[in-house]
């Protein structure tokens, strides 16, 4: 598994993320497997979040991989917190409750990444500032980032907070791909020119934040996968044609095809299937030409003025 660096950190991290939201849906011994073979491709970037499973994800991946000093060095973890039942909530009380809570499901000291979960409106960046201060000092928390921000967002935060955000994690796919179509489209007067993030994806390279897709496969708000979906004949086709030629599955080539991008993203798969996993792994190893790029992206329905 190749490598890259987070965002404007020294942390060094696989090029696809593991997204343990359902780790629930598995027994205790697929769960083992599941973790050991992302741990045997190089995959050791988890990522978890305080509410996936109302956090028995957390507690279900601990057991699985056996969390222990020699295990937590070996690994890297990511959760997120912020979000409750019917509000969002980045109060200061709440991101230290959440961090310890994570930390004891999770049987670990210290998380290497926290992020905040979707934008809380009643944010106060102030406290935000000192939750970070509080958590950076113990030990508790290494890194931290966002999930779901537009650059102004991300700036109000940067104002008072001292730590480097490096990550944002944003939903993106070849079929959800407005953040890339906005800057292809510019001036044009069609929907695709539609900025709808504030230039997140620009901006974040301007500011060496990584960009971490999530739902790499979906179409819509979880409306379902393209791949081998009838809604999408000619992208399928295309996709098709070039795992063929690079001897891998369609699904290597779907993340293939976010990893091609300059802007050095760390797609979060969520698979909990060990060969679709094992797909995954493989697009770090594929380089597709700046033609197939476009060719896929053309197919998808995205496109060029």
């Amino acid at each position: 598994m190749k490598t890259m660096r987070l965002g404007s950190s020294t942390l060094e991290v696989p090029v696809v993320a593991v997204g343990c939201m359902r780790i629930n849906s598995l027994e205790k011994n697929e769960a083992e497997r599941f973790v050991q073979t992302a741990l045997e491709q190089g995959a050791n970037f988890f990522d978890h979040a305080d509410i996936y499973g109302g956090g028995a994800c957390e507690e279900i991946f601990a057991e699985a991989i056996h969390m222990n000093a020699e295990i937590r060095e070996k690994i890297i973890l990511q959760s997120k917190c912020g979000i409750r039942k019917g509000m969002f909530d980045f109060s200061k009380e709440h991101i230290l409750h959440s961090v310890d809570g994570i930390l004891k499901r999770l049987k670990t000291d210290y998380l290497d990444t926290l992020l905040l979960h979707r934008p809380d409106a009643l944010m106060e960046p102030e406290e935000v500032a000192e939750a970070f201060d509080i958590l950076e000092s113990s030990g508790k928390v290494r890194h931290f980032g966002v999930s779901n921000q537009n650059p102004m967002q991300i700036q109000l935060l940067k104002k008072y907070v001292k730590q480097p955000i490096v990550a944002n994690q944003l939903q993106l796919s070849i079929t959800n791909a407005n953040m890339i179509s906005n800057g292809i489209n510019v001036n044009m007067e069609n929907d695709s020119a539609i900025n709808r993030d504030g230039s997140v994806l620009d901006f974040c390279r301007l500011n060496d934040i990584t960009i971490q897709p999530w739902s790499p496969f979906q179409y819509g708000f979880f409306e379902g996968v393209f791949l081998g979906n009838e809604k999408f004949p000619e992208l399928n086709q295309k996709i098709d044609e070039i795992a063929a030629k690079y001897e891998v599955t369609n699904t290597t080539i779907a993340i293939a095809w976010l990893l091609r991008h300059p802007a050095k993203m760390q797609p979060v798969i969520g698979t909990m299937n060990v060969d679709r996993l094992n797909e995954c792994c493989r697009a770090s190893e594929i380089h597709l030409t700046r033609e197939e790029w476009y060719e896929i992206y053309r197919a998808a329905g995205n496109i060029l003025p």
